[in-house]
């Protein structure tokens, strides 16, 4: 099928789980944030797998061909497993500075960083479990990882990535055994960061993917709209990821009015093309989508394009959420029909 469509990996979480208003009012967690949820521990995973469904039967009546878990029992879209993870001190906070300028806190790390078990395998299970299409899963990925924690152990940074690389690299090979059609990994720093990333982003990514046994993808963005309210004119790290192993190159091009000349530097690469404006709570027609979608078709071939939106829906209202993703989906109908 031309243009499918699929999710950056997040939707919306529903209010009556999680504490929507303190979610927005501080950055996406690296550590854990238990207090978010309003489930008590022992109906907890219940409740998560209930709102796990309503997810997957969203994206299913919105018309998505590839589908996610919604990220519902997570916190942030890194910190479920980035915390999982040997090596580590959870107590004992660190702290970073974010792309904005703000002091968070972060996992400590003080020894090796090792995975001693499957973190998301289980989160697979069950979105393969709830559909007959194809699904994605999505994990943080090594550099973004290495940013995320304050290292007190390891010689570099870029010495930590690579054992993170070791650990995500593993967490793949159990997630493709259970029955993941696509495994993405999220690298937001690498626009954050990229002259950290010209040092040792690539290397780290390309171990993490080294022996996939399925389609790999990696999504790179300046940040949720709720976050992160201006963006840039381009992608300071982006051409850069043609030498990448990963087979899709997840962008945003929507609310940055992205100039799509770029993505004749990823020739020979899939890329899912970010073509829904978080930052804006109206939903577009499918006429504005599909519109986006033929920005791209000069510089992308018509089957290397995949539709999905900007970044995650996390952050969006329930309503504004579904309307996009359908209009999403109506939109990128719109275009397959020009091209049958």
């Amino acid at each position: 099928m031309l243009f499918p469509t699929t999710l950056v990996g997040s939707y919306c979480q529903p209010d009556w789980l999680i504490d929507r208003e303190k979610l927005k009012g501080q950055f996406p967690p690296r550590t854990r944030a238990k207090e978010l949820w309003r489930i008590p521990e022992p109906f907890l995973k219940e409740a998560q797998d209930d709102a796990t469904r309503l997810a997957i039967r969203d994206q299913e009546r919105a018309g998505l061909d590839i589908l996610t878990d919604g990220e519902i029992r997570r916190e942030s879209y890194s910190n479920r497993f980035a915390t999982a993870l040997d090596g580590l001190d959870l107590d004992n906070y660190g702290t970073v500075i974010t792309r904005s300028g703000a002091l968070v806190p972060v996992p400590r790390i003080v020894g090796p960083i090792a995975r001693r078990r499957a973190v998301e395998v289980e989160d697979l299970q069950f979105l393969r479990a709830n559909t007959d299409r194809k699904i994605k899963i999505t994990l943080p990925g090594p550099f973004t990882l290495s940013l995320q924690a304050q290292n007190d152990y390891y010689r570099t940074t870029a010495d930590a990535a690579m054992d993170y690389a070791r650990a995500v690299r593993e967490e793949i090979a159990d997630l493709f055994a259970a029955g993941a059609d696509i495994v993405q990994l999220d690298e937001p720093w690498l626009q954050a960061k990229p002259d950290i990333a010209e040092d040792y982003g690539i290397a780290a990514l390309n171990a993490a993917l080294e022996g996939a046994a399925g389609t790999t993808a990696v999504h790179i963005c300046f940040g949720y709209a709720a976050m992160t309210k201006s963006r840039p004119e381009g992608y300071s790290f982006l051409p850069q990821m043609k030498a990448c192993t990963c087979d899709q190159i997840s962008i945003e091009t929507a609310q940055a009015n992205l100039d799509t000349s770029v993505l004749e530097e990823l020739r020979g690469k899939t890329i899912m093309v970010g073509v829904l404006d978080l930052s804006d709570m109206s939903v577009e027609t499918p006429e504005v989508i599909a519109a986006r979608i033929r920005r791209a078709l000069p510089h992308v071939a018509p089957d290397k394009v995949v539709v999905a939106p900007d970044c995650g829906l996390k952050y969006l209202p329930r309503d504004v959420a579904f309307g996009k993703m359908k209009a999403m989906a109506d939109g990128a109908a719109i275009v397959r029909a020009e091209h049958a």
